[in-house]
Protein backbone atom coordinates (compact mmCIF):
# COMPACT_ATOMS: atom_id res chain seq x y z
CA UNK A 1 0.00 0.00 0.00
CA UNK A 2 2.43 2.64 1.28
CA UNK A 3 0.43 5.82 1.00
CA UNK A 4 3.57 7.75 1.94
CA UNK A 5 6.03 6.72 -0.78
CA UNK A 6 9.29 8.53 -0.08
CA UNK A 7 13.02 8.55 -0.28
CA UNK A 8 14.87 7.75 2.93
CA UNK A 9 14.96 10.97 4.91
CA UNK A 10 17.92 12.74 6.39
CA UNK A 11 16.69 11.62 9.79
CA UNK A 12 16.87 8.00 8.69
CA UNK A 13 20.38 8.49 7.37
CA UNK A 14 21.34 10.10 10.66
CA UNK A 15 19.79 7.10 12.42
CA UNK A 16 22.06 4.76 10.51
CA UNK A 17 25.05 6.59 11.94
CA UNK A 18 23.56 6.93 15.43
CA UNK A 19 22.76 3.25 15.65
CA UNK A 20 26.16 2.20 14.36
CA UNK A 21 24.75 0.49 11.28
CA UNK A 22 27.73 -0.16 9.09
CA UNK A 23 26.49 -3.17 7.13
CA UNK A 24 23.75 -4.06 4.71
CA UNK A 25 24.13 -7.79 5.18
CA UNK A 26 21.55 -8.32 7.95
CA UNK A 27 18.04 -8.50 6.61
CA UNK A 28 14.54 -9.14 7.83
CA UNK A 29 12.77 -12.49 7.75
CA UNK A 30 10.93 -11.27 4.66
CA UNK A 31 13.49 -10.13 2.14
CA UNK A 32 10.97 -8.08 0.13
CA UNK A 33 11.49 -4.48 1.16
CA UNK A 34 8.73 -2.98 3.23
CA UNK A 35 7.03 -0.04 1.55
CA UNK A 36 7.16 -1.49 -1.96
CA UNK A 37 3.89 -3.40 -2.09
CA UNK A 38 0.27 -2.57 -2.82
CA UNK A 39 -0.72 -3.77 0.64
CA UNK A 40 -0.54 -2.12 4.05
CA UNK A 41 3.14 -2.50 4.89
CA UNK A 42 3.89 -3.40 8.51
CA UNK A 43 7.36 -3.80 9.99
CA UNK A 44 7.10 -5.93 13.13
CA UNK A 45 9.87 -6.04 15.72
CA UNK A 46 9.76 -9.80 16.42
CA UNK A 47 7.53 -12.85 16.11
CA UNK A 48 4.72 -12.08 18.62
CA UNK A 49 4.18 -8.72 16.90
CA UNK A 50 4.37 -10.27 13.43
CA UNK A 51 1.80 -12.90 14.45
CA UNK A 52 -0.62 -10.17 15.49
CA UNK A 53 -0.06 -8.22 12.28
CA UNK A 54 -0.59 -11.27 10.08
CA UNK A 55 -3.71 -12.48 11.89
CA UNK A 56 -5.31 -9.04 12.10
CA UNK A 57 -4.22 -7.78 8.71
CA UNK A 58 -4.92 -10.93 6.74
CA UNK A 59 -4.69 -10.48 3.00
CA UNK A 60 -4.42 -6.71 3.26
CA UNK A 61 -1.02 -6.55 4.92
CA UNK A 62 2.57 -7.25 3.99
CA UNK A 63 4.51 -8.04 7.16
CA UNK A 64 8.28 -7.80 7.55
CA UNK A 65 9.89 -8.97 10.80
CA UNK A 66 13.08 -7.33 12.00
CA UNK A 67 14.06 -10.45 13.96
CA UNK A 68 15.07 -13.56 12.04
CA UNK A 69 13.56 -16.94 13.01
CA UNK A 70 15.91 -18.44 15.59
CA UNK A 71 17.52 -15.11 16.45
CA UNK A 72 17.46 -14.10 20.13
CA UNK A 73 15.35 -10.92 19.98
CA UNK A 74 16.82 -9.20 23.05
CA UNK A 75 20.20 -8.95 21.29
CA UNK A 76 18.94 -7.67 17.92
CA UNK A 77 20.99 -5.03 16.12
CA UNK A 78 19.32 -3.00 13.39
CA UNK A 79 20.97 -2.93 9.96
CA UNK A 80 20.95 -0.01 7.54
CA UNK A 81 18.60 -1.96 5.30
CA UNK A 82 16.17 -2.52 8.15
CA UNK A 83 16.28 1.17 9.02
CA UNK A 84 15.27 1.88 5.45
CA UNK A 85 12.41 -0.63 5.71
CA UNK A 86 11.17 1.12 8.83
CA UNK A 87 11.28 4.48 7.12
CA UNK A 88 9.34 3.19 4.11
CA UNK A 89 6.71 1.20 6.04
CA UNK A 90 3.13 2.23 6.64
CA UNK A 91 3.28 1.01 10.25
CA UNK A 92 5.88 -0.15 12.78
CA UNK A 93 4.56 -2.61 15.37
CA UNK A 94 6.91 -3.14 18.31
CA UNK A 95 7.04 -3.73 22.06
CA UNK A 96 8.95 -0.99 23.80
CA UNK A 97 11.31 -2.21 26.50
CA UNK A 98 12.19 -5.57 24.94
CA UNK A 99 14.63 -4.63 22.17
CA UNK A 100 16.59 -1.42 22.82
CA UNK A 101 17.89 -1.19 19.25
CA UNK A 102 14.35 -1.38 17.87
CA UNK A 103 13.10 1.24 20.32
CA UNK A 104 15.81 3.63 19.17
CA UNK A 105 15.28 2.92 15.47
CA UNK A 106 11.51 3.35 15.63
CA UNK A 107 11.97 6.60 17.55
CA UNK A 108 14.20 7.95 14.78
CA UNK A 109 12.07 6.76 11.83
CA UNK A 110 9.88 9.51 10.37
CA UNK A 111 7.69 7.46 8.06
CA UNK A 112 5.53 4.84 9.77
CA UNK A 113 2.55 4.93 12.07
CA UNK A 114 4.12 3.76 15.33
CA UNK A 115 2.21 1.15 17.32
CA UNK A 116 3.75 0.34 20.70
CA UNK A 117 2.20 -2.81 22.14
CA UNK A 118 3.37 -1.77 25.60
CA UNK A 119 0.89 1.12 25.44
CA UNK A 120 -2.01 -1.25 24.75
CA UNK A 121 -2.05 -3.13 28.06
CA UNK A 122 -0.79 -2.68 31.62
CA UNK A 123 2.85 -3.53 32.23
CA UNK A 124 4.03 -4.72 35.62
CA UNK A 125 7.35 -5.05 37.37
CA UNK A 126 8.13 -8.63 38.28
CA UNK A 127 11.10 -9.56 40.45
CA UNK A 128 14.27 -10.08 38.43
CA UNK A 129 14.32 -13.64 39.71
CA UNK A 130 10.54 -13.94 39.71
CA UNK A 131 10.16 -12.95 43.33
CA UNK A 132 11.65 -14.36 46.48
CA UNK A 133 10.90 -17.75 47.94
CA UNK A 134 10.51 -18.37 51.62
CA UNK A 135 10.94 -21.67 53.40
CA UNK A 136 8.52 -24.39 54.42
CA UNK A 137 7.93 -23.00 57.93
CA UNK A 138 4.50 -21.66 57.12
CA UNK A 139 5.70 -18.78 55.01
CA UNK A 140 4.32 -18.05 51.57
CA UNK A 141 6.15 -17.49 48.34
CA UNK A 142 6.85 -13.82 47.86
CA UNK A 143 5.67 -12.67 44.46
CA UNK A 144 6.39 -9.05 43.69
CA UNK A 145 3.81 -7.30 41.54
CA UNK A 146 4.65 -3.64 41.61
CA UNK A 147 2.18 -1.89 39.37
CA UNK A 148 3.69 1.09 37.61
CA UNK A 149 1.90 4.38 37.09
CA UNK A 150 -1.28 3.95 35.07
CA UNK A 151 -3.21 6.54 33.13
CA UNK A 152 -6.94 7.07 33.15
CA UNK A 153 -7.37 4.16 30.72
CA UNK A 154 -5.59 1.73 33.05
CA UNK A 155 -2.55 1.38 30.81
CA UNK A 156 1.02 1.66 31.97
CA UNK A 157 3.00 4.43 30.28
CA UNK A 158 6.12 4.24 32.46
CA UNK A 159 8.02 1.22 31.13
CA UNK A 160 11.17 1.72 33.18
CA UNK A 161 12.09 -1.65 34.66
CA UNK A 162 8.78 -3.22 33.62
CA UNK A 163 8.51 -6.80 32.38
CA UNK A 164 7.77 -6.69 28.63
CA UNK A 165 6.76 -10.38 28.18
CA UNK A 166 3.02 -9.64 28.02
CA UNK A 167 2.32 -11.96 25.08
CA UNK A 168 2.80 -15.01 27.34
CA UNK A 169 -0.43 -14.09 29.13
CA UNK A 170 -3.25 -14.82 26.64
CA UNK A 171 -5.50 -12.25 28.33
CA UNK A 172 -2.98 -9.42 28.04
CA UNK A 173 -2.07 -10.52 24.52
CA UNK A 174 -5.75 -10.23 23.61
CA UNK A 175 -5.76 -6.67 24.96
CA UNK A 176 -2.79 -5.88 22.76
CA UNK A 177 -4.53 -7.50 19.77
CA UNK A 178 -7.57 -5.30 20.25
CA UNK A 179 -5.38 -2.19 20.33
CA UNK A 180 -3.48 -3.24 17.22
CA UNK A 181 -6.76 -3.88 15.42
CA UNK A 182 -7.98 -0.37 16.20
CA UNK A 183 -4.66 1.10 15.05
CA UNK A 184 -4.87 -0.77 11.74
CA UNK A 185 -8.47 0.40 11.24
CA UNK A 186 -7.43 4.01 11.77
CA UNK A 187 -4.33 3.82 9.59
CA UNK A 188 -5.98 1.89 6.73
CA UNK A 189 -9.71 2.74 6.89
CA UNK A 190 -10.50 1.17 3.51
CA UNK A 191 -10.14 -2.26 5.12
CA UNK A 192 -11.38 -1.40 8.60
CA UNK A 193 -14.25 -3.90 8.51
CA UNK A 194 -11.92 -6.80 7.76
CA UNK A 195 -9.44 -5.71 10.44
CA UNK A 196 -12.29 -5.55 12.93
CA UNK A 197 -13.50 -9.04 12.04
CA UNK A 198 -10.00 -10.52 12.07
CA UNK A 199 -9.30 -8.96 15.46
CA UNK A 200 -12.48 -10.44 16.89
CA UNK A 201 -11.54 -13.90 15.58
CA UNK A 202 -8.05 -13.67 17.09
CA UNK A 203 -9.35 -12.47 20.45
CA UNK A 204 -11.77 -15.40 20.45
CA UNK A 205 -8.85 -17.80 19.88
CA UNK A 206 -6.86 -16.19 22.69
CA UNK A 207 -9.79 -16.39 25.10
CA UNK A 208 -10.13 -20.08 24.23
CA UNK A 209 -6.40 -20.53 24.95
CA UNK A 210 -6.87 -18.82 28.31
CA UNK A 211 -9.71 -21.24 29.04
CA UNK A 212 -7.51 -24.23 28.23
CA UNK A 213 -4.83 -22.98 30.63
CA UNK A 214 -7.34 -22.39 33.42
CA UNK A 215 -8.88 -25.81 33.01
CA UNK A 216 -5.62 -27.63 32.36
CA UNK A 217 -3.86 -26.22 35.42
CA UNK A 218 -6.81 -26.34 37.81
CA UNK A 219 -5.92 -29.60 39.58
CA UNK A 220 -2.19 -29.66 40.21
CA UNK A 221 0.08 -30.87 42.98
CA UNK A 222 2.55 -27.95 42.84
CA UNK A 223 2.46 -24.25 41.99
CA UNK A 224 6.21 -23.76 41.53
CA UNK A 225 8.12 -24.07 38.28
CA UNK A 226 11.78 -23.33 37.55
CA UNK A 227 12.88 -21.83 34.24
CA UNK A 228 16.03 -20.38 32.77
CA UNK A 229 14.96 -16.74 32.48
CA UNK A 230 12.14 -14.74 33.97
CA UNK A 231 9.89 -14.55 30.92
CA UNK A 232 6.81 -16.14 32.46
CA UNK A 233 5.88 -13.69 35.22
CA UNK A 234 2.59 -12.67 33.61
CA UNK A 235 1.63 -16.27 32.87
CA UNK A 236 2.47 -17.29 36.44
CA UNK A 237 0.40 -14.47 37.89
CA UNK A 238 -2.56 -15.20 35.62
CA UNK A 239 -2.82 -18.85 36.65
CA UNK A 240 -1.70 -18.66 40.28
CA UNK A 241 1.77 -20.12 39.76
CA UNK A 242 5.18 -19.14 41.12
CA UNK A 243 8.00 -18.76 38.62
CA UNK A 244 11.52 -19.26 39.95
CA UNK A 245 14.03 -18.16 37.33
CA UNK A 246 17.69 -19.09 37.13
CA UNK A 247 18.45 -15.76 35.45
CA UNK A 248 16.51 -12.52 35.47
CA UNK A 249 14.67 -10.81 32.61
CA UNK A 250 17.89 -10.94 30.57
CA UNK A 251 18.20 -14.51 29.28
CA UNK A 252 21.97 -14.20 28.85
CA UNK A 253 22.73 -13.13 32.44
CA UNK A 254 24.71 -15.57 34.56
CA UNK A 255 23.17 -16.71 37.85
CA UNK A 256 25.12 -16.34 41.05
CA UNK A 257 26.29 -19.35 43.03
CA UNK A 258 23.95 -18.24 45.84
CA UNK A 259 21.00 -18.24 43.45
CA UNK A 260 21.80 -21.78 42.26
CA UNK A 261 21.97 -23.00 45.87
CA UNK A 262 18.69 -21.25 46.62
CA UNK A 263 17.02 -22.95 43.66
CA UNK A 264 18.26 -26.34 44.85
CA UNK A 265 16.52 -25.74 48.19
CA UNK A 266 13.37 -24.52 46.45
CA UNK A 267 13.25 -27.57 44.21
CA UNK A 268 13.47 -29.93 47.19
CA UNK A 269 11.00 -27.98 49.35
CA UNK A 270 8.31 -27.69 46.69
CA UNK A 271 8.61 -31.00 44.93
CA UNK A 272 9.82 -29.46 41.69
CA UNK A 273 10.28 -32.19 39.07
CA UNK A 274 11.51 -30.23 36.06
CA UNK A 275 13.87 -27.43 35.12
CA UNK A 276 12.63 -25.65 32.01
CA UNK A 277 14.83 -24.16 29.32
CA UNK A 278 14.12 -22.47 25.99
CA UNK A 279 15.19 -23.19 22.46
CA UNK A 280 16.87 -19.83 21.64
CA UNK A 281 19.16 -19.73 24.69
CA UNK A 282 21.78 -22.19 25.95
CA UNK A 283 20.38 -24.98 28.15
CA UNK A 284 23.66 -25.36 30.04
CA UNK A 285 22.60 -23.79 33.36
CA UNK A 286 19.24 -25.58 33.31
CA UNK A 287 20.92 -28.95 32.83
CA UNK A 288 23.51 -28.16 35.51
CA UNK A 289 20.83 -27.37 38.07
CA UNK A 290 18.76 -30.40 37.06
CA UNK A 291 21.78 -32.70 37.39
CA UNK A 292 22.65 -31.30 40.82
CA UNK A 293 19.17 -31.99 42.19
CA UNK A 294 18.22 -35.04 40.13
CA UNK A 295 15.49 -33.34 38.10
CA UNK A 296 14.26 -33.67 34.54
CA UNK A 297 14.56 -30.93 31.92
CA UNK A 298 12.00 -29.84 29.37
CA UNK A 299 11.22 -26.91 27.08
CA UNK A 300 9.02 -24.00 28.14
CA UNK A 301 9.04 -21.80 25.07
CA UNK A 302 8.71 -18.00 25.45
CA UNK A 303 7.50 -17.94 21.81
CA UNK A 304 9.94 -15.24 20.78
CA UNK A 305 10.39 -16.92 17.40
CA UNK A 306 9.22 -19.99 15.50
CA UNK A 307 11.93 -22.37 14.26
CA UNK A 308 12.20 -25.99 13.16
CA UNK A 309 12.73 -26.83 16.83
CA UNK A 310 9.51 -25.19 17.98
CA UNK A 311 6.74 -27.45 19.27
CA UNK A 312 4.20 -25.99 16.89
CA UNK A 313 3.86 -23.86 13.80
CA UNK A 314 2.45 -20.70 15.40
CA UNK A 315 1.89 -18.94 18.71
CA UNK A 316 -1.27 -20.86 19.61
CA UNK A 317 0.25 -24.29 18.96
CA UNK A 318 3.43 -23.51 20.91
CA UNK A 319 1.42 -22.16 23.84
CA UNK A 320 -0.61 -25.38 23.88
CA UNK A 321 2.67 -27.31 23.99
CA UNK A 322 3.74 -25.11 26.92
CA UNK A 323 0.52 -26.01 28.70
CA UNK A 324 1.20 -29.71 28.22
CA UNK A 325 4.72 -29.30 29.61
CA UNK A 326 3.48 -27.35 32.64
CA UNK A 327 0.73 -29.86 33.35
CA UNK A 328 3.28 -32.67 33.46
CA UNK A 329 5.76 -30.71 35.59
CA UNK A 330 3.11 -29.52 38.07
CA UNK A 331 1.34 -32.85 38.39
CA UNK A 332 -1.93 -31.59 36.91
CA UNK A 333 -4.66 -34.16 36.50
Amino acid sequence: MNVRRRHISAVALTAVTALGLGTLTACSSDSAAAGNTDRFDVVASFYPMAFLAERIGGEHVHVTSLTQPGQEPHDLEISARQMGELEEADAALYLKGLQPAVDKAVGLAEGPTKIDAAELTTLETHGTEAGGHEDEHGDEHAHEDEHAHEDEHGHDHDHEGADPHVWLDPVKYAEVAEGVGKAFQKADPDHAADYRANTAALVKDLKALDGRFRTGLANRTSDVFVTTHAAFGYLAERYGLTEEAISGLDPESEPSGARMKELQKIAKADGVTTVFYETLVSDRTAKTLAADVGLKTDVLDPVEGITDHSRGEDYLQVMDANLTALRTALGAR
